[in-house]
């Protein structure tokens, strides 16, 4: 598996606007959550993904150990078969000199099969490494990436709890503002106003009903006074003056 389709899902969500998505969902909480399992469960797979390549890069190192190993072996034999032969042939033995001179000569075959077969996965090995090392980094940093995304997600539904709570505050003051008693009470002092000027207007009327009487007693006494004069006149007796 190679690296970019080991590391092409976590770059997609490391890459995303987190604040855009989170504009356009309904439930900021519920999709930042799922934002951290999609993050974890790439993170699971690319773990997977990594341990696999590492396991095929140590099958490589075993088989190249195992192919220098052999070759020095090879070798060794290669060397021991050519002292018997040197030995055998100064002893005059040449016949069986020349049978340890040719095991000599399949050992040292041996050997450099071993040694070309351990030199031809040298450069897999090296660039299985690489691949390994860049791996191993790119999993710490995914790694690093999800503790940010746990983090963010906290603080943003904080805040997001923080804001929905001001929200309801606000929203509470406009409904204390709309049912507000006191704003009725200018309603009710100009009833009462009204109402005191009717007091006031039947005050006036009583009192000038009373007026009326009163004046009218004033004229019935003058009147009465009149009568009494006349009457006094006829009679021949003298005429009272003012004041007397």
């Amino acid at each position: 598996m190679s690296k970019q389709s080991i590391f092409g899902r976590i770059a997609q969500l490391a890459k995303a606007n987190i604040h855009a998505m989170l504009d356009a969902a309904e439930d900021p909480e519920k999709m930042l959550d799922q934002m951290v399992r999609d993050y974890t469960a790439s993170i699971q797979e690319a773990e997977a993904a990594i341990a696999q390549t590492i396991g095929n890069l140590r099958l490589l190192e075993q088989d190249h150990a195992e192919d220098v190993a052999s070759a020095q072996d090879w070798g060794r034999k290669a060397v021991a078969a050519s002292a018997k032969a040197d030995e055998l042939r100064a002893g005059g033995n040449t016949a069986d000199a020349d049978k340890f001179d040719n095991l000599a000569k399949v050992a040292l075959g041996k050997q450099l099969s071993a040694e070309t077969e351990a030199k031809a996965v040298e450069p897999t090995i090296a660039s299985q490494t690489e691949i390994v090392d860049k791996l191993k980094g790119g999993l710490e940093a995914m790694k690093g990436k999800l503790n940010e995304l746990r983090s963010q997600r906290d603080q943003l539904i904080a805040r997001a709890k923080i804001a929905d709570a001001q929200s309801q505050v606000i929203d509470a003051v406009k409904s204390i503002d709309i049912m507000d008693p006191t704003s009725e009470l200018g309603r009710f002092e100009e009833k009462i106003r009204r109402e005191e000027a009717k007091v006031l207007g039947q005050q006036e009327l009583a009192a000038s009903s009373l007026d009326a009487q009163f004046e009218s007693l004033e004229d019935l006494g003058a009147q009465t006074e009149v009568e009494a004069r006349l009457a006094a006149l006829k009679a021949g007796g003298p005429q009272q003056a003012i004041g007397q």
